[in-house]
């Protein structure tokens, strides 16, 4: 399978996965800002960063050798070992993990509801761990039905369990216990047939220090992406309260998801693509397939970052509870930029460093715009609130971004797409434009109309202007239709 075929093959097996993901996504928003009161949703959004933080920092750099080394092997007993360095080492983690996560739990001066929360989600870690090596596995063989179905059956069951535990008056722990329950009904379906694949195999101590080598410093690269994307709560929780943590985090999950989850669908499709053009192909071949790569994201995570920005007040309208949506509506156009900026890091600019296995300046790379958004939101939060903690975070992506364009020289840079930036650049201007002069009528009829309105004005100048070659790729399906044997 070429690298082309297998990223386009990619975009559209995965996008059943993230239509899911973004309904979950949403319907997240709208059931716990009105079951849960803003303190105890500022609780869940705290234990969701602290969980998260924990995860990343002990299991990610598995989860990243999964999918990087897989490609590379060339022989069974290759791969048994390749499975069984990397499940071996995952089951001793855990065994490590659950008491000392235990421990701190019980240690930590927490609130009791807080405690509950963070207490779920830690148990959850180990369990979404050896789905998500799974999964890895699916998306670098290119079995993307299966990647796909393991994203729509955890994100549907997690929302549901959490959404019932709420119902019940579970309180701030509920969307915590959805998600550590949600991966526990899949592994029985697919972790079987994953560990069969490491018969055979032995733990290979080699194998696993070059993963470590590989994989510590996206783990710890990724965890400061994390204090990035997760300080200004606990600042916000320090300097205000819980109640202004759960209405940031409103805002920040509404605009973040959304781009989000556009750039884990491109990218689930775009990685392991660059990562077979590489190897088989050699530069130029991953230069093509990059730069294509890249002018899809363009095409589609600049105008939905400028129109999440326009319709931020309709959108908090119908989607967040009444307590936190004034935040909402002022946060969100620092949280689509942010999250566009983060998405072009995390998903093509900042693949070089793992392309070229040059992790280490990952780390470096994310370091730096960390170190700048600690020291942002100290100075700003106090002055600003919630609004503060928004501001501070873009303008760290923004220093993050520059930062891995310059450092990423060192590793493999991949290319900018500057044409296609200017094209959809001036696409999305127009649409701005259009969208600006419609009238407010508030709510679902405002949503709607702008989005409508602004999608088809986006399309027709994207078009026009042959944005990301859009038009050019429009005329050849519609020649390939027309060639097809009845």
């Amino acid at each position: 399978m070429s690298e082309k075929h297998m990223f386009w093959r990619g975009v559209w097996g995965y996008l059943p996965a993230q239509i899911v993901q973004g309904v979950v996504g949403f319907l997240t928003i709208v059931v716990f800002t009105r079951l849960l009161s803003p303190e105890d949703f500022g609780r869940y959004a705290l234990a969701f960063s602290v969980t998260t933080l924990a995860h990343t920092a002990t299991f990610s750099w598995l989860e990243a050798s999964m999918a990087r080394f897989w490609a590379a092997e060339r022989t069974p007993e290759g791969l048994a070992t390749h499975f069984a360095s990397l499940y071996r080492t995952s089951f001793a983690l855990i065994a490590v993990f659950v008491p000392v996560a235990a421990v701190a739990v019980w240690l930590l001066p927490l609130t009791p509801a807080l405690k509950l929360a963070v207490g779920f989600g830690l148990a959850g870690a180990p369990i979404r761990n050896l789905a998500k090596l799974a999964q890895e596995r699916y998306r670098a063989a290119g079995e993307v039905s299966k990647a796909a179905w393991v994203d729509m059956a955890v994100a549907l069951l997690g929302f549901g369990v959490g959404a019932g535990f709420a119902l019940a008056g579970g309180g701030a722990a509920s969307p915590m216990l959805g998600l550590m329950l949600a991966p526990l009904f899949v592994l029985p379906f697919i972790l079987p047939g994953e560990l069969r694949r490491s018969t055979g195999g032995a733990l290979d101590r080699q194998r696993l220090k070059a993963y470590a080598a590989y994989g510590y410093p996206i783990a710890a690269s990724l965890t400061l992406a994390l204090v990035l994307a997760s300080t200004d709560r606990f600042l916000l929780a320090a300097f205000m309260d819980t109640g202004a943590v759960g209405a940031y985090h409103a805002a920040y999950t509404l605009a973040n998801r959304t781009l989000d989850i556009l750039f884990i669908w491109l990218g689930a499709a775009g990685a392991p693509a660059m990562v077979m053009a590489l190897e088989r192909g050699g530069r130029e071949a991953l230069r093509r397939a990059a730069l294509e790569q890249g002018e899809i994201l363009i095409l589609v995570g600049l105008p939905a970052a400028v129109g999440l920005s326009l319709v931020a007040r309709p959108l908090a309208e119908l989607m967040i509870g009444l307590d936190l949506r004034a935040a909402a509506v002022m946060v969100t156009p620092w949280i689509a930029a942010s999250a566009l900026m983060s998405g072009l890091i995390a998903y093509y600019f900042g693949l070089g460093f793992t392309l070229a296995r040059r992790t280490g300046l990952l780390l470096v790379t994310m370091a730096i715009p960390a170190v700048c958004n600690i020291l942002l939101n100290l100075l700003l939060i106090p002055r600003l609130g919630v609004q503060g903690a928004a501001i501070s975070t873009a303008l760290s992506f923004l220093i993050g971004l520059i930062a891995c364009l310059v450092i990423s020289r060192r590793a493999i840079a991949l290319p900018i797409p500057c044409e296609a930036l200017i094209r959809c650049g001036i696409a999305a201007a127009g649409m701005t434009g259009v969208v600006s002069a419609l009238p407010p009528l508030g709510g679902l009829i405002e949503l709607a109309l702008d989005a409508s309105v602004g999608g088809m004005v986006y399309a027709a100048l994207a078009v026009t202007l042959n944005a990301a070659g859009v038009r050019d790729l429009l005329r050849r399906l519609i020649q390939a239709r027309r060639s097809a044997p009845a």
